[in-house]
């Protein structure tokens, strides 16, 4: 059974703060209405991104950008390897997502499945204007063509490595860490 190793710290919480004000302004840079935006959250670490961004954009603009929680697990590819019970916490998107522009939010983007089991599970509930995609951490490694429009940070890593965020509403802690697998003796 392999462990981890802690290995470095990637960002403090004040550092995660000012890549989501960012990633704010950059959101609304980049979009021609805001009155027509939709967060989605992907469950677990996708979620308190989603409302933190909402509620950042709300105090810049004076306008409240709906936040929905889409949960993958039944649309994941390696189902199978998961368990023999995966547990579904449940999506909850409290508006249509037909003709909305929506972003799609989870904290790392890694080998890309996740996101297209997200694709997936999004479009069981209408045809959004558009998807795109943001991520706090990209860390490379790609098995899909996917590609983040919003990056907080991009960081080179190696297979054996992992990515950690830690979110308050989730971990009680805001820092984002690399940590790498151990054999165990």
């Amino acid at each position: 059974m392999a462990s981890t190793r802690f290995k470095s710290q990637l960002m403090s919480a004040s550092e995660i703060d000012r890549t989501m004000v960012r990633l704010a302004h950059e959101i609304l840079e980049n979009s021609k209405e805001v009155g027509n935006l939709a967060f989605i959250g992907i469950r677990r670490r996708g979620v308190p991104m989603a409302q933190r961004l909402a509620k950042k954009i709300e105090s810049l603009e004076k306008c409240a950008v709906p936040v929905g929680i889409l949960d993958i697990n039944l649309y994941r590819d390696d189902l199978s390897t998961v368990g023999h019970k995966p547990v579904v916490s449940g999506t909850d998107i409290p508006f249509s997502v037909q003709g909305k522009d929506i972003i799609l939010m989870d904290d790392v983007l890694y080998t890309g499945r996740t996101i297209r089991a997200a694709l997936d599970a999004l479009f069981d509930h209408g045809r959004p204007a558009r998807v795109q995609l943001l991520v706090l951490i990209d860390r490379g490694h790609r098995e899909l063509p996917i590609q983040a429009r919003f990056v907080g940070r991009v960081v080179q890593t190696s297979s054996s490595e992992i990515v950690e965020v830690k979110f308050q509403e989730i971990d009680e802690v805001d820092k984002v860490l690399l940590v790498e697998r151990v054999a165990e003796a």
